[in-house]
């Protein structure tokens, strides 16, 4: 029996010294990959001083213009700024407001377009009510945001951007608020 403990305790020695090798190689490594980052530049990249968003084009600023319409649809909507200025590449986020003003819910989907029309080439909308059908409660007023970047490769000579939308109403989609009561079909007797 004496065998089996020594060989036992034997074993639990290896297992220890493993674990704790294990252990100290893993934090060995902490030391080793920060010299290879440095070497090979990667904590340059990670340096919060050092950061810097190359896609904006710092030298030049793009007014963009809102404009706002409804086609045929009991709606008020508009945006809440005029206009702004942006430098190409920048994130931007603006505003606008839609209001139901008949008694009954309606659904309408925005359609946008652009002055000039090439400059939709150039505009990447990260969020925008344009993308879902929008159904408005009696009433209702709705704030609506659309984020957007300026793509830096816009054309230098374009220096204004009017961004519009309208809204259609989605034909068949009014939401009828009371049962719709039509006479029944008189039965023919035989």
């Amino acid at each position: 029996m004496t065998d089996q403990a020594a060989e036992n305790r034997r074993l639990l020695v290896r297992l220890v010294v493993a674990a704790a090798v294990m252990f100290g190689f893993g934090f060995l490594l902490v030391p080793f990959y920060e010299k290879i980052c440095e070497v090979t530049g990667i904590n340059e990249l990670l340096r919060p001083d050092r950061v810097e968003n190359t896609q904006v084009d710092a030298s030049r600023l793009v007014t963009v213009q809102f404009d706002a319409n409804v086609h045929d649809l009991p709606w008020q909507f508009r945006p809440l700024q005029g206009a702004i200025k942006v430098h190409p590449g920048e994130m931007v986020m603006v505003m606008y407001e839609v209001s139901n003003t008949r008694d009954e819910p309606i659904t309408g989907q925005a359609v946008p377009s652009y002055g000039p029309q090439l400059a939709g080439q150039f505009i990447r909308k990260m969020d925008c009510f344009c993308f879902t059908r929008q159904t408005l409660a009696p009433g209702e007023t709705r704030t609506m945001p659309v984020a957007f970047v300026i793509d830096a490769a816009l054309p230098t000579d374009v220096a204004v951007i009017t961004l519009s939308y309208t809204f259609f109403e989605i034909a068949g989609r009014r939401v009828v608020s009371e049962p719709e009561t039509r006479p029944r079909p008189a039965e023919v007797r035989t």
